[in-house]
C-alpha cells in the first residue's frame, strides 16, 4: 500500500537567493540616488526650467494663505475732542477722529503733554465716576395727597332732527392745549446713563511728557476711527460702568493697587467665551469682579455685516485690563 509523505520545505532563503535579493537591493539605491542627484542637480542650475518638457519637475510653488485686514490698532481709547481730520500714523483707534493737542504749543514731541498721576491708561482728563447711590427709584410719599373728585360731566343736549334743506351752525371744537411732555424720571440705571448725553468715561488723566505744535483748549492724542470703533465704545463703556457700579454695590475696601488682565472670545453674537485671567496682582475676589463687569452685560450686540467680514472669523480675541489705583 503506497502512502503520500507531505514534504514540508524549509522557508529559509539558500546562499543563492540571499546574494540576488541583495543585489537587488543595490540596484534600487543606485538607481534612486542617481535620479534624486540628477534631479537636485538640475533644479540647482535651473535646468527643468529651461525645459518646457519637463516643467511637471519643477517644484510646485508655496501657497501663502491671504493676509487678512488687520482688526484694529493697538489700543482703544475714548475720544473727547474729535476731529474731521484722520492722522497719518495713530496708535490709537476709537469711533471717531482726533488729533494730538495741548493748551500749550511749545514743544514737537508728537504726543501731547498730559500732567495726570498715572501712566498705564491713556486719558486726557480726570472724570469722576457716577455715584451709583444717587441712581434710584424717587421713594414714595408716606402720606399720599387724597384723591381729587372727577369733574362733573354735563349732560349732552340731544342731537336735534335734520331735515333736508335746513342749515345747521356747527359749533367749533375746542382742543385741550398740547402739554409739554417731560421725560419720565430714570427708574433703573440704564435709564439715568442714557438721559446723561453725553457721556464721558470715567477715569484718571495720565501722566505724559511731550508737547504737540496744535494748540487746543483740552489735550487730545493721535486717534483714527475704524470700523470696529463704534462697537467697542460702546462694549468698553457698558463693561466700565458695571465695573464702578460692582465696586459700588459691594463696598469694596479697594486697599491694595495693582491690576487684573482678562483675555476672552468676543464672538459674533455678542456673547463671550473662553474667558481666563492671564494676570492679577490684586487678588481672587477683585479679580471675580473684573470677570462679572464683563459677563453682566453679555450678550453684546451682534457684530454688523460689515465688521464681520472685516474679522474674516467668528470671533475675535479681546484683552481688557483693568487698574486698581
Amino acid at each position: 500500500m503506497a502512502q503520500t509523505a507531505n514534504r514540508l520545505e524549509s522557508l529559509q532563503f539558500s546562499r543563492r537567493e540571499t546574494g540576488r535579493l541583495a543585489l537587488a537591493l543595490a540596484l534600487s539605491l543606485a538607481l534612486h540616488l542617481l535620479v534624486w542627484g540628477a534631479y537636485e542637480t538640475g533644479k540647482q542650475f535651473h535646468v527643468w526650467q529651461r525645459l518646457p518638457q519637463l516643467t511637471w519637475l519643477q517644484p510646485a510653488p508655496k501657497m501663502v494663505p491671504p493676509l487678512q485686514n488687520p482688526e484694529s490698532p493697538l489700543e482703544f481709547v475714548m475720544v473727547d475732542q474729535p476731529s474731521t481730520e484722520a492722522p497719518q500714523n495713530a496708535k490709537f483707534y476709537s469711533s471717531q477722529n482726533s488729533r494730538a493737542a495741548n493748551p500749550d504749543a511749545n514743544r514737537n514731541a508728537n504726543v501731547p503733554k498730559l500732567n495726570g498721576t498715572q501712566t498705564d491708561v491713556p486719558k486726557t482728563e480726570t472724570v469722576p465716576k457716577p455715584d451709583f447711590n444717587k441712581l434710584q427709584p424717587a421713594p414714595k410719599p408716606m402720606n399720599p395727597e387724597p384723591a381729587k373728585p372727577a369733574p362733573a360731566v354735563e349732560p349732552t343736549p340731544p342731537t336735534p332732527v335734520v331735515q333736508p334743506g335746513d342749515l345747521i351752525l356747527g359749533k367749533p371744537q375746542i382742543l385741550p392745549p398740547a402739554q409739554e411732555q417731560t421725560p419720565p424720571r430714570p427708574r433703573t440705571l440704564n435709564q439715568a446713563l442714557a438721559q446723561s448725553q453725553p457721556r464721558r468715561s470715567p477715569g484718571v488723566e495720565m501722566r505724559q511728557d511731550g508737547g504737540v505744535p496744535n494748540v487746543k483748549l483740552s489735550a487730545s492724542f493721535d486717534v483714527k476711527a475704524t470700523q470696529f470703533g463704534q462697537y467697542d465704545s460702546d462694549f468698553v463703556d457698558a463693561v466700565t460702568y458695571r465695573w464702578y457700579s460692582l465696586l459700588d454695590s459691594q463696598q469694596f475696601a479697594l486697599d491694595r493697587t495693582g491690576k487684573v488682565t482678562v483675555q476672552f472670545h468676543l464672538n459674533y453674537d455678542g456673547t463671550i467665551t473662553e474667558m481666563t485671567v492671564p494676570e492679577n496682582t490684586v487678588g481672587d475676589l477683585l479679580g471675580y469682579v473684573c470677570q462679572k463687569a464683563i459677563n453682566d452685560p453679555a450678550p453684546f450686540k451682534p457684530w454688523p455685516e460689515d465688521m464681520r467680514r472685516l474679522v474674516g472669523k467668528n470671533y475675535r480675541e479681546i484683552t481688557f485690563t483693568f487698574y486698581y489705583y
